[in-house]
This record gives C-alpha cells, sequence and structure tokens, in this order.
C-alpha cells in the first residue's frame, strides 16, 4: 500500500491527516488522489466509510491556490446540512494549507470569499442567481454523494451547474452506486473523466467473485459502545477466548482499547493470550496471529474494511465475523462485499422482551409476510432491490410508516379495564403531550426525542409516537414518565427555541395531579381550544409567577428504535464526531 508521500501530498497536508488518525490511504483515495492531483475530471464510486472527502479533497488543497479572493472550488452536497459538517471537516485539514472554507446557508464569515463553497446545487444556484456566486472564477466542482442528491432533488441544478462552468474547469463526481442517470450526466458533462475504480470494459459481463462466506453486521450509532456491546456478547454467547478488532489507526485502537479498558475488558496486540481483546491496525500481521489461533477468535472490524482485500484479509479463511458500521457506511460496506465475494446478513440485537413494542412489530411483520398481497409489492419494489439491500428497504418503510402514524402497533397494548379512547387519541397506556415547537422552528423527531431521553432522564422506549406538525408537536409518552417530561422540559431550549410541554386536551386518561383537578379533556386542561391554524395559543404568565429559566439542550442526542433512525445525511467522515476516512 501506498502512503500519503507516495502520493504526491504536500509534508504539511500528510502531518494534518496524520494528526486526525489518518495514516494510510483507502484504495479509492489511492485511485483519486492522483488524477484530482493532475487536474483531470474523475468519476469515482465510494460513500462515507471508502474515504471519499480526504479523496478528493486532500489534492485539492495541495491543487488550488489558498490566496484566491472568491470561491476557486465548489462542492455540491445532498442538503446544506452535509455541506456544513464536510465544510466543518476539510475546514481542520484546510488550517494547514491556509485555505478558507464555508457552506452556504450556514453562519460563517464572509463565505463570498470562501475559497472553498459547499452547498446543495440548489443553493449554489441561487448563490449565482443573485450575482453572489461568479462561476467564471471556479477551477474545481466536487459533486459529493450525487446518488443522495438525485434521491432528493434530482439531477436538474447539478446539470445546470455543470454547465455553466468554464471549459476548463475540473469536474469530479463521488457516487454510489453509479445509476444509469448519473453516468450518463457524467458522459455528457465529464469529457475523458477517469474512473475510479476502473469501470468494466464495455459489452463484458460483469465479473463475480466466488463465494466466500458470509460477513454479519450490526448498524451503531456509536462506534466505541458498539464495540463494547458486541465484544461483551461474543465473548459470552460465542464462548470464545479473544475478540479481535479491527481499526483503521493506532489513535483509534488506543482510543477502543482505553474505552474497553473503562469496563474491565484488558486489551493487548493480536496473539497475546493475557486478555480477551486483540486490537488490530495492520491486516497482515494480524493474519499471522489470526492463523495460530484458529478456533477461539472472534474477529470485529470495528471501522469499516476500506475495501476488497481489507475485508477478505480481515474476516477471509473462514473466519468470517463482524461488522460495525454506522448507518451513511452501509452502502460502502455492500458494495466492498458484493466486490469480494461475501454475502452480508445483519447481526441483530440481544433478544427483546416479548411485550417490547418492537417485538409486536416484528412478529406482525412475520405474519405479512405470509400473505396473498405480497407478490404484488415485491415486484414493485424490484426495481429498488436491485440498487438497495431488503433490510435497508424495510427499515426505510418502517421509517415512513412511523412518521405517517399508520404503525399502531408499535405503541403499548392498553391497560386492562382501560376505557377505549377516543379515535386519534393514544392508547390507554401512553398519554399525548403537547409540545410548543413544530415543523416551522426546524424541529424534527429526533430533536425532541434527544431533548427529552437527555433532559427529562427517560429512555427512548418509553417514547411512542412523535407527530410533528406546522407550529406544535405531540408526543406520545408512557404514563408514568409524563410528569417527569413536563417538568424537564418546560424551559428547555431546542433549536434556540425555548419549550413548553403540558398534557394535549385530547388525551382522555390525564393522571390526576395534586389538589384534584385531574380529569380528562376538558376538565382539567385550561389551555385554550387550538385557533385555525391548529396551533394553541401560548398560555399568558402569572404576573406573580417566576418566567422559567431556559436551558440549552448541547449536542445532538442517541436515537433510538421509536425515533425512526438517524438522520441519512449523517456527518462527514471528518465530522466533529470522529475522525476523517
Amino acid at each position: 500500500m501506498e502512503t500519503f508521500d507516495d502520493l504526491g501530498l504536500a509534508p504539511e497536508l500528510v502531518e494534518a491527516l496524520a494528526a486526525e488518525g489518518v495514516e494510510r490511504p483507502t484504495p479509492l483515495q489511492e485511485g483519486a488522489i492522483p488524477v484530482i492531483h493532475r487536474g483531470n475530471n474523475l468519476v469515482a464510486q465510494g460513500g462515507p466509510g471508502g474515504g471519499t472527502m480526504v479523496a478528493w479533497g486532500a489534492p485539492l488543497l495541495d491543487r488550488v491556490p489558498a490566496d484566491a479572493s472568491g470561491p476557486r472550488v465548489l462542492v455540491a452536497t445532498p442538503t446544506a446540512e452535509v455541506a456544513r459538517r464536510l465544510a466543518e471537516s476539510l475546514g481542520r485539514l484546510a488550517q494547514a494549507t491556509g485555505h478558507a472554507v464555508a457552506s452556504v446557508g450556514a453562519p460563517w464569515v464572509l463565505p463570498e470569499r470562501a475559497t472553498i463553497l459547499f452547498g446543495a446545487p440548489s443553493d449554489l444556484l441561487s448563490w449565482v442567481g443573485q450575482s453572489r456566486l461568479d462561476l467564471a472564477a471556479v477551477e474545481a466542482l466536487v459533486v459529493d454523494g450525487a446518488d443522495q442528491i438525485q434521491r432528493l432533488e434530482g439531477l436538474e441544478s447539478v446539470e445546470a451547474l455543470l454547465e455553466s462552468l468554464p471549459g476548463p474547469a475540473q469536474r469530479v463526481v463521488v457516487t454510489l452506486p453509479l445509476t444509469p442517470e448519473i453516468e450518463d450526466l457524467c458522459e455528457r458533462h465529464l469529457k475523458r473523466a477517469v474512473h475510479v475504480p476502473p469501470r468494466a470494459v464495455s459489452g463484458a459481463p460483469p465479473d463475480k467473485p466466488p463465494a466466500r462466506g458470509e460477513l454479519r453486521y450490526r448498524i451503531v450509532p456509536d462506534r466505541e459502545e458498539g464495540a463494547l456491546t458486541l465484544v461483551s456478547e461474543v465473548l459470552e454467547a460465542d464462548e470464545a477466548r479473544h475478540a479481535c478488532l479491527f481499526l483503521r489507526s493506532e489513535d483509534r485502537a488506543a482510543d477502543v482499547g482505553d474505552f474497553l479498558a473503562l469496563h474491565g475488558f484488558g486489551s493487548g496486540r493480536p496473539g497475546d493470550e493475557s486478555v480477551p481483546v486483540w486490537l488490530a491496525v495492520d491486516e497482515m500481521e494480524a493474519r499471522h496471529a489470526l492463523d495460530a489461533h484458529e478456533d477461539g477468535v472472534v474477529v470485529i472490524s470495528v471501522d469499516a474494511p476500506v475495501g476488497p482485500d481489507a475485508l477478505d484479509r480481515r474476516h477471509g479463511a473462514g473466519r468470517g465475523g463482524y461488522a460495525l458500521v454506522l448507518p451513511r457506511e452501509m452502502p460502502h460496506l455492500r458494495d466492498v462485499a458484493r466486490r469480494t465475494g461475501y454475502t452480508v446478513i445483519p447481526f441483530p440485537p440481544l433478544p427483546t422482551h416479548p411485550e417490547n413494542p418492537l417485538s409486536r412489530l416484528l412478529a406482525r411483520l412475520e405474519e405479512a409476510v405470509e400473505r396473498d398481497e405480497m407478490p404484488a409489492y415485491l415486484a414493485a419494489l424490484g426495481p429498488l432491490m436491485e440498487r438497495r439491500g431488503a433490510e435497508e428497504l424495510a427499515a426505510a418503510a418502517l421509517l415512513l410508516l412511523r412518521e405517517g402514524g399508520a404503525a399502531p402497533e408499535m405503541a403499548a397494548a392498553p391497560v386492562a379495564g382501560a376505557g377505549a379512547a377516543a379515535a386519534g387519541s393514544a392508547p390507554a397506556a401512553f398519554v399525548r403531550l403537547y409540545v410548543s415547537l413544530g415543523e416551522r422552528d426546524g424541529v424534527g423527531p429526533g430533536d425532541l426525542l434527544g431533548a427529552m431521553t437527555g433532559e427529562a432522564g427517560i429512555k427512548g422506549a418509553q417514547v411512542g409516537k412523535i407527530e410533528i406538525r406546522d407550529s406544535f408537536s405531540l408526543v406520545e409518552i408512557e404514563r408514568d414518565a409524563a410528569d417527569k417530561v413536563i417538568r424537564g422540559l418546560n424551559g428547555v431550549t431546542v433549536r434556540g427555541r425555548a419549550v413548553r410541554v403540558d398534557y394535549d386536551r385530547g388525551t382522555r386518561e390525564r393522571p390526576p395531579r395534586p389538589g384534584g383537578g385531574g380529569g380528562g379533556a376538558g376538565t382539567g386542561d385550561r389551555r385554550p381550544a387550538p385557533t385555525l391554524g391548529g396551533a394553541c395559543p401560548p398560555r399568558r404568565p402569572h404576573p406573580t409567577r417566576r418566567k422559567a429559566r431556559p436551558r440549552r439542550v448541547d449536542g445532538p442526542r442517541p436515537l433510538s428504535v421509536s425515533d425512526g433512525g438517524a438522520d441519512p445525511g449523517g456527518p462527514g467522515p471528518l465530522s466533529p464526531g470522529g475522525p476523517p476516512t
């Protein structure tokens, strides 16, 4: 494997990458960096987990002068949020070269004067129309995540940007997968583009590698927590003596080792019989230790394999094992496994209680598989299943079902003896709370779930359906946790707005409050009726009551099954949450 020095990057960039824990180039970076460094057009098939941002960001920082007075590089991303995160990520490397980095729609100082400007394609075009962005001076355009852009807003804005660029400007498209529409776009606008990895010869059937086994994966929101959970599971359930963890860098290995040590798991180099956990960075070095201990060792990729060779060295020779991936890394893992000949299968979490809402939903799904209507739905999903895995589509369907409010089986069963709830109200075991923030305040289900679990200290499983409306939200909460949420969230600041939480007037089974007045709708609820817009006007503060002092909710909170999953955009590969890839 080549080093970043061998790829021709400036020493200050190599040092900056090493400081971020990026010590060795991935296969995508090995192929892309020289091409971009020479100024050639590029079509790269890769996604988060394969090192995409460093693949185009490092050579552009090395090639484009830092003393420009306006944007010389444009980076089109799926959303404005992804643009902000990627800009922050690349900004850490740009400090070593003196380049100014900014994104459209985020608070940056003089973004019009940044050398590298990030933004959603439609936002960049809007700046062009406002004469805030001069495309005539642009030297390179990077379309990062073209497949997601196609899915979210189509390719029209991307094509308009490509058509408006000066002829000599470099064009780079990063996508996974390379859809027919994106391939057609590249053929028309990226002349003599280099493909990484190389394309198959036209007309030749694609090479299908021999089947090499199965690789189980688990999608996790946090690598260290995921590693701890999986290590404890496999060392107990699989009766293994050792767990060999593969990580991207020595720094990452040290961090994971320290985290495991806090929980009592000793760690060391591969082959160390005195510790239960082996930490491996060099695949070839670890392979010798694994070959010498064929039995009793479970292999876990804490960082996703960067390419086919890395995957085969870690999990080949019949070792199988597990891989931990962030949600945004699934396309990368699936692509690498396909090119290597492995079948990836989800590794389920620990068995859940039979009364758990998720368990009930899974049981309902298993029953639905046998229904006569299934073939028609399978036929309709055929084109999507060619591009996405069945488990990904199933998870996405559950997410949409959850957001649409059509999943009553996810709510807890009614309490025995309780009266039937009115149509549209929460089941009897839950109560519905009114939250004074809605869609126009920029909040989503994840914001409210994070505030409730973080500030009120409840579990995600105690939260039911979260319904975001225009100016307010309705949240179903387990009855026993409702008062705790009201006390914990009132006055908290979410997305810059103070929150007011109370029982929704439509909740019939409202718990009694001290001092009486705890009846159902219309008895103990003094909140005014909804206005024509559907929102309830805020209460007038009592003249002698002190106003609650807002508390800030800092940072994102982890999501649970009840929230519907993480943001598909996710943080950039070099986001503040972790080192660059």
